[in-house]
């Protein structure tokens, strides 16, 4: 991650960023705002021109016509992505005069900033340190473990599936959540058929590397219990019912939300944030091996309850089933999970809105305002108790199919089904878990969505907004 420090003036060398709002710079400018229309700058949020000679270079960006955090968020990203290699840039806007303007210039910049070169053998292409400059801003700690989490979970999800199978990647995250102060397991095959979790082992027949479940515990007397769930679906072949080659090249992102859960748990440990903590996070491939589920077999769900799989490729759910009745048993005033679970919901609100499912309108309007707050965007789907009939089976108390129509409001009622009557939010982030091209919040990839979200939840629930 880049580093962010804070300076009282702006360092020797560096390239400053200047906000244009309806025209006004934000800072002092080295050129004339007519000429930078005539370099092609358009004001409008998202345009970036880099303008100065040695002694002042300047990034101007587009804030639009109104500025506020979403619009800082993506020009500071935007910046971040064009400024040259190794640069240091330093800035004033967060000081400007919103809510949430220190937590968007960081966000921003260092979401545009990032890049995954693990497996690239040139040089970064990527802009030096951040400085805050002006009066030393408060947060700015918390910011930077957030920000941490966040590109944790990215570099999970865009770590290719050959080198995150299941058990190494459970040990990994058990090792991230113990040094942010968890109790941590590690559940092998033989424990996870011992306890039950039919939907987990059903999914993983067809693969020839076992799953895990990895179960991750911040015990707090007294305090609000937070249970949080997530979807750790290594690779996603669709099982039998395959998905094409061409449905299959970013598949390794179907383990987005088991990432964005335990990175959001290990920033919730680092920001000693007040309350309990309880982490379930299913690991598997879903393979068409030889022993592979078929299409008409019924798995037997944690909690007793039976699912008939009429399509393997609807695996997440039957994971999470599992993970969701654990989470339920463990008494928490809240669960939340987050999944890349269904295609449906990313046809109905595009590739940047993740779907917002609950059982109760307090849990969803926190998570709705928690999102505002973290900068992601949402938007809440209902769970009519009439769609219940679209997963009837004739054969097993449910089906893991709902038909052509309301497929992410299908999804999230089998879950529903797992829960109790524990208040509980699901957010099917199959759209913006991964973006589809470069833009000024990160290169094509993982983005981490999530994270923030959850973190802010916790830190609501304690009391303890961060």
């Amino acid at each position: 991650m880049r580093e962010v420090v804070h300076a009282t003036e702006t360092p020797a060398g560096a390239i400053r960023l200047v906000g244009l709002v309806a025209g006004e710079p934000t800072d002092s400018l080295p050129i004339a705002p007519a000429t930078l229309e005539r370099l092609g700058f358009t004001g409008d949020v998202g345009s970036v021109v880099l303008v100065g000679g040695d002694e002042d270079s300047v990034a101007v960006l587009g804030l639009g016509d109104v500025a506020g955090a979403d619009e800082l968020r993506q020009a500071c990203g935007a910046a971040a992505r064009v400024v040259p290699a190794g640069s240091e840039v330093a800035t004033s806007l967060h000081t400007l005069d919103f809510e949430g303007a220190l937590a968007a210039v960081v966000d921003g910049f260092l979401a545009g900033s990032y890049r995954y070169e693990d497996y690239r053998s040139g040089d970064s292409d990527t802009p030096g340190r951040l400085v805050l400059v002006g009066d030393e801003p408060s947060g700015l700690d918390d910011l930077r473990v957030v920000m941490q989490a966040v590109e944790v979970a990215r570099d999970w999800v865009n770590r290719p599936p050959r080198d995150k199978a299941p058990a190494a990647l459970a040990a990994e995250m058990s090792d991230e959540l113990q040094a942010a102060g968890y109790e941590t397991e590690v559940w092998e095959e033989g424990r996870i058929e011992d306890e039950g979790l039919g939907g987990l082992l059903g999914v993983a027949a067809g693969s020839d590397r076992p799953p895990r479940l990895l179960v991750a515990r911040q015990p707090a007397p007294g305090r609000p219990h937070l249970a949080l769930v997530g979807k750790g679906i290594v690779f996603d072949s669709g099982g039998l019912s395959i998905k094409t080659s061409e449905g299959m090249e970013t598949m390794k992102v179907d383990m987005a939300g088991g990432a964005a859960v335990a990175a959001a748990a290990s920033a919730i440990g680092r920001l000693d944030i007040d309350l309990a903590v309880s982490v379930f996070v299913p690991l598997t491939d879903n393979m068409p091996g030889g022993s592979a589920q078929k299409p008409g077999d019924v798995v037997r769900i944690r909690n007793g309850k039976t699912v008939e799989v009429l399509n393997t490729d609807a695996e997440g759910r039957l994971v999470l089933a599992d993970a969701l009745a654990l989470a339920a048993e463990a008494g928490p005033d809240l669960i939340v999970d987050a999944a890349t679970l269904t295609g449906a919901a990313r046809v109905a609100l595009g590739p940047h809105i993740a779907a917002v499912f609950a059982v109760a309108d307090a849990a969803r309007e926190r998570c709705l305002a928690a999102a505002e707050r973290a900068g992601e965007r949402v938007w809440p789907f209902p769970l009519p108790s009439d769609h219940r009939k679209l997963i009837d089976s004739g054969v097993a108390d449910m089906k893991n199919t709902g038909g052509k129509f309301g497929g992410a409001i299908a999804a999230a009622l089998l879950l529903a089904e797992f829960v109790d009557d524990v208040p509980w939010v699901h957010l099917d982030i199959a759209g913006p878990a991964w973006l589809l091209e470069n833009g000024p919040l990160g290169p094509k990839g993982g983005s981490g969505f999530g994270v923030r979200t959850m973190v802010e939840i916790a830190a609501d629930l304690a009391g303890d907004r961060v």
